[in-house]
């Protein structure tokens, strides 16, 4: 028998929320079953933690997609769990044993993002931060529609430091033992082109899509490069 249709798990990352991922998901069609996450945004073991909730109420094999920090996410939640067949990473972090989103971003020189900064304490401990309203369409979303990057700016999930500095703490990245797609842009003013293209090289990517001119908002910017990607990963992989 042929083996069962993956489910996609979409993972958003920070400053972004799971409707992010709309266009992708209309372009992915009735033929690839799909889950948007909504990614809790506070701790890696703990964000990860929820993403396997998601996936062991899902119960059948999944391909797991993240953006941004969603990378840092799905690597980690992807540790040991036999159900996962595929990583695609978009403008993500794809990190080694140890690494951190910040330890990846300040990796190359490039990234604009911490100066478009804002943060204030939460009830739980530490701080989270997001990006200023105002300088949100340029920082996040330079390619995207004037009223629409007004829109995700003031609809964009807030993280937590803690978060940010969280490393990944598998034994083996996943990526290492699962193949990988990855798919970014080469106007990524959070995380250098430079970091994107090291780290797809490092984990040796069955695919690599370079998108000239692309945001970081590529989700909602270049949803049809993004879905090309999933769709690659899900045949890829047989599905």
């Amino acid at each position: 028998m042929p083996d069962e249709q993956p489910t996609v798990v979409l993972v958003h990352g920070a400053f972004a929320e799971s409707a992010s991922w709309n266009g992708v998901i209309e372009r992915l069609g009735a033929a690839y079953p799909v889950v948007a996450a909504a990614n809790p945004l506070r701790s890696v073991a703990g964000d990860a933690a929820y993403v396997r909730d998601v996936m062991a109420g899902i119960g059948g094999p999944v391909v797991l997609v993240g953006h941004s920090y969603g990378g840092m996410v799905i690597t980690e939640a992807a540790t040991d769990d036999s159900s996962v067949r595929a990583l695609v990473y978009v403008n993500a972090f794809c990190p080694d044993t140890g690494e951190s989103a910040l330890t990846l971003s300040g990796r190359f020189p490039g990234s604009t993002l911490p100066d478009t900064l804002v943060s204030y304490p939460v009830a739980t401990g530490g701080n989270e931060v997001a990006i200023g309203q105002d300088g949100y369409p340029a920082q996040f979303a330079a390619d995207v529609p004037g009223d629409l990057a007004k829109l995700m700016a003031r609809t964009q999930r807030p993280v937590t430091e803690a978060a940010l500095g969280g490393g990944l703490s598998a034994a083996s990245p996943a990526w290492r033992s699962l193949p990988s797609w990855f798919v970014f842009g080469d106007a990524d003013r959070n995380i250098p082109v430079a970091a994107h293209r090291f780290m797809a090289e490092r984990a040796g990517a069955g695919g690599v899509r370079e998108v000239a001119g692309a945001s970081h908002a590529m989700t909602v910017s270049q949803p049809g490069e993004v879905a090309e990607t999933i769709i690659e990963a899900v045949r890829g992989i047989g599905g």
